[in-house]
């Protein structure tokens, strides 16, 4: 066994106004008949310009737009259907997280031949998927999963109304494409939730006990980027340099992640957002202040340093006092962009009794994630029960 780090990101990533056009010549050289991987809405909005380019450049495609957001195992089998109706030999998602989710792991079970359920980490394990799968170019309009760079596949068991997760090198897209005008028709409340999504992959890349100096320096730009220009394309959509920035933010922050793993907060958020049907990054939102709090000890320099980033400490301050001010920063740039403000309209809040008899399977599910091992400070279940019930009684209780 050797002490060897190792990097990976899509082969091609295009970023830049207009790039989407570019779509179709780099898939043509991968593969001739592609499915197309999207939601309605998506295909609505952006279909045109990706089918255009993709036929252009001399390839069939079949399309799939029945994914919703967190995508089931029912989706994921319905598209593998679509692919082997179309006879297709590469994939093209259109979308945020949940279309490239689905669209990885529709390539997994196309190729594999084996329900996406049986590749989850808890069944399988990490990195052990064989032989090559489909291509597959991600056209990216959301500015916070990351998932067009990651090795990761989140799926919801909507049998057990979990998530669970796939983790293989062989998932990473070959294309991935950074558009900002594909950006700028998300609604505020979607720009706020990826926004912070993509902080909390930069945060928890950054304190990660795997974390390594390529990780870190995306991790740090990517916290300074977000922190600048996330309240900025919140406030204004339109602004096509602050949509380009947070891509660029969310990108280097879903390569920092997938190279040296994430933490608590995402252990925790699977869990939480599977059963409160919460956003995947209001949830997380809504937890890494407290995480924060919870870790601080763990690695106070790390945290310190995140502080500084989000301009709320200064060099000269001690660690320990600028660590301590991480916490509220996190807090203070959430509620820049009205995060829990959503909380009324995006989560179904229950009682706090109900809710406390959630809290043992929510910590048992966050532990058997593995995440919550690569945290700054290792928290039993009985400190992660802890952590949920303080996020209800601050955060929870008045939208129940």
């Amino acid at each position: 066994m050797t002490d060897t780090n190792r990097f990976v990101a899509p082969d091609e990533i295009l970023v830049g106004r207009g790039s989407v056009t570019e779509i179709g010549p780099l898939m043509a050289a991968r593969g001739s008949r592609a499915l197309v991987v999207a939601t309605a809405g998506g295909i609505d909005r952006h279909g045109d310009r990706v089918l255009d380019s993709l036929h252009a450049a001399g390839l069939d495609t079949t399309v799939y737009d029945g994914v919703e957001p967190d995508p089931t195992v029912a989706m994921v089998e319905a598209g593998v259907d679509r692919y082997h109706a179309g006879d297709c030999d590469c994939l093209v998602a259109l979308g945020g997280g949940s279309p490239i989710d689905a669209a990885k792991a529709i390539g997994v079970a196309a190729a594999t031949g084996t329900p996406i359920r049986e590749h989850a980490t808890d069944r399988a394990g990490y990195e052990t998927l064989d032989g090559p799968l489909p291509p597959l170019g991600a056209v990216n309009t959301t500015a916070g999963t990351g998932s067009e760079a990651t090795r990761s596949i989140v799926v919801t068991d909507e049998a057990t109304a979990t998530k669970f997760l796939v983790v293989s090198t062989a998932v990473v897209p070959e294309v991935a494409v950074e558009d900002p005008e594909l950006v700028a028709s998300l609604p505020p409340s979607h720009t706020a939730f990826t926004g912070i999504d993509a902080l909390t992959h930069a945060i928890e890349a950054y304190v990660s006990r795997e974390a390594w100096p390529m990780s870190d320096t995306l991790a740090r730009a990517a916290i300074q980027r977000l922190a600048r220009w996330l309240p900025v394309a919140w406030e204004d959509g339109d602004d096509l340099t602050a949509r380009e920035e947070t891509l660029i933010g969310q990108l280097q922050a879903g390569q920092a992640f997938t190279n040296a793993s994430v933490a608590l907060v995402h252990g925790m958020a699977r869990p939480f957002g599977a059963q409160l049907h919460l956003p995947h990054g209001l949830a997380n939102g809504v937890l890494l202040p407290a995480v924060v709090d919870y870790s601080v000890e763990g690695n106070p320099e790390r945290y310190a340093d995140i502080a500084r980033l989000l301009g709320a400490a200064d060099e000269g301050d001690a660690d320990r006092t600028a660590a301590t001010q991480a916490a509220p920063a996190i807090r203070d740039l959430c509620e820049a962009v009205s995060l829990y403000g959503y909380l009324d309209a995006f989560a179904d809040v229950p009682d706090r009794e109900t809710y406390a008899g959630l809290v043992g399977e929510m910590a048992e599910d966050a532990l058997a994630s593995g995440s919550p091992a690569n945290n700054p400070r290792v928290p039993d279940r009985e400190a992660i029960e802890r952590l949920y019930l303080d996020v209800y009684d601050r955060a929870l209780a008045d939208h129940a």
